[in-house]
């Protein structure tokens, strides 16, 4: 068996003004997720559980970020989440707080036999 890229998917999302930069990681996730309704698990004969999902989110303070947060929007499958330095923090300008950006990046995987038959 090997993993086979499958899809690659891209969100954003935002906390305004709350400056939380897993509220704003999970919004990406959740926008990525929204684009899509993977059924190819089903077309190669294998369960859905077997899906893998490589999760890259670029947020301001990476270390903020509850990873398994980011992991349990999954409906099914395994994540591997890595969080980067990246998206963006913009102050509140009449007052205290931050918008907080983040940008996710998911690529879906499946264990197919070699050759992908």
């Amino acid at each position: 068996m090997a993993l086979k890229s499958m899809v690659m998917e891209f969100g954003s999302g935002t906390d305004i003004r709350g400056g939380d930069a897993t509220k704003a990681a999970v919004r990406a996730v959740h926008a990525a997720l929204r684009h899509n309704s993977i059924t190819f698990a089903q077309a190669f004969g294998v369960p859905k559980e077997t899906i893998s999902v490589k999760i890259v989110i670029g947020v301001p303070n990476p270390g903020d970020v509850d990873r398994e947060a980011v992991a349990a929007l999954l409906p099914y499958g395994t994540a591997e989440v890595t969080v980067v330095d990246g998206g963006m923090t913009i102050e509140c300008e009449t007052g205290p707080g931050a918008t907080i950006l983040a940008n996710a990046a998911l690529t879906v995987f499946l264990d197919l036999p070699q050759g992908g038959q």
